[in-house]
């Protein structure tokens, strides 16, 4: 590690680590070493400001903004750094441990490149390091649209995933559903659509790493003039196997859609694709019913706490009050116990029968690789392939794939 002070070219400095103090950082200063050896530089926050105004800072190819929970008081002076950071054309790396995502999407909102939680994974500063130099692509409408063949009429199945409280993982139930259905076979893929209904708060685009557009709004804005190549230019693919609409870019009010905007845009994905798979907002909105008739599951994620308890029971009676398919849904449990949990698992029998429901999939808890995985945008089977809870849903993925392929055969 260097001080920040003027080099020569060839060992000018290349980047410097900002925060607190960084022996806190351990493993970002061995990163740092690997990266870029000797060539980088260590300031507290009130020196990055002072040094940005330094010619010295103009060799500067990037910052890495180290955070832990303690520093959240300051996020006003880290906003600026980042902010002054971006005016030197500066990229920046915020590196955060134990920092609330309401801090990180403030900080993330004021500019900075990438994000990387720490603990960090392996190779993975250098990887966003590598992202930061890679030269911006040059993208037509022609390169992001995907093409759609008209006159399709595949009528694909459709599953939809909605969770009965904040925080149960409906929308990793949702993305690595899809991403497995999309990958269940090497010789006959299905075509598969993930599609983000939560306008407001939706987060697929996040998991998924895939940028938020503004095709988006305005082909939800006009359904009626929706055809196969609005609908293509709408949508993004992943790792050229899972197509997806994210949701718009700015937040929207849920009741911009009708039901017949809804019907339309699940008319037109299970057109095109064997499986469309839906992540919704939590409320219930008055195109809810449009999706939940059109489904062929509807997966309902609950957790083992009274909050999940009360809010199943309450969305039980009011679909038998307006006489709605309330045997369409099929209760999930999240983070449920482990085998030898008799303890738990007696527990989940008496939710089951006090709420009068049937708990049909249960699903273990994947621990902190799962949390990472959304942060690092890729799929369980990508970034952590034996976890327990990535296992499970391959499973459901594999059952309802022989399902659907046994009822085509019968048809």
């Amino acid at each position: 590690m260097t001080s920040a002070t003027p080099q020569n070219d060839d060992t000018g400095i290349l980047a410097c680590t900002i925060s607190r103090d960084v022996q806190n950082f351990d493993l970002l200063i061995e990163d740092m070493e690997a990266a870029l050896g000797e060539r980088w530089g260590d300031l507290g926050f009130a020196e990055a400001l002072a040094f940005f105004s330094q010619p010295e800072a103009e060799s500067l190819q990037f910052v890495a903004l180290a955070i832990d929970g303690e520093d959240e008081d300051n996020l006003t002076l880290m906003g600026e750094i980042i902010t002054q950071a971006k005016e030197k054309k500066i990229k920046v790396v915020l590196i955060a441990e134990d920092v609330t995502p309401a801090a990180l999407h403030q900080l993330l909102r004021k500019g900075a490149d990438e994000f990387v939680p720490y603990p960090l994974p392996e190779n993975e500063l250098q990887e966003a390091i590598d992202r930061m130099n890679a030269p911006e692509p040059v993208v037509t409408p022609q390169q992001v649209s995907v093409p759609l063949a008209s006159g399709a009429s595949k009528e694909g199945a459709l599953f939809v995933v909605q969770g009965l409280a904040g925080g149960v993982g409906a929308t990793t139930l949702a993305v690595n559903l899809a991403w497995e259905l999309a990958t269940v076979s090497q010789k006959d893929a299905p075509k598969v659509c993930l599609i983000d209904l939560d306008l407001q708060y939706g987060t697929i685009s996040t998991y998924l790493d895939l940028p938020r557009r503004e095709t988006v709004f305005e082909m939800l804005s006009d359904t009626v003039a929706m055809d196969d190549e609005v609908f293509g230019q709408a949508l993004q693919t992943f790792d050229e196997k899972l197509d997806v609409l994210t949701a718009p870019t700015d937040m929207v009010p849920l009741d911009i859609l009708t039901h017949e905007d809804i019907q339309r845009v699940i008319d037109m994905a299970r057109k095109h694709y064997d499986y469309v798979v839906v992540d919704m907002p939590k409320t219930l909105v008055h195109w809810s019913e449009t999706v939940l008739q059109a489904a062929h599951v509807y997966f309902a994620l609950i957790e083992l706490d009274m909050r999940s308890a009360q809010n199943a029971l309450r969305l039980k009676r009011a679909l038998q009050a307006e006489e709605l398919p309330f045997n369409k849904l099929r209760f999930a449990l999240n983070r449920a116990p482990k085998f030898t949990d008799l303890s738990g698992k007696s527990r989940v029998k008496r939710m089951g029968e006090s709420l009068g429901i049937s708990i049909d999939l249960q699903l273990p808890d994947g621990g902190k690789p799962v949390m990472q995985s959304g942060d690092h945008g890729l799929p369980l089977a990508s970034s952590a392939g034996k976890n327990p809870l990535r296992r499970e849903i391959a499973k459901l993925a594999q059952s309802l794939h022989s399902l659907g392929s046994n009822s085509a055969e019968a048809a």
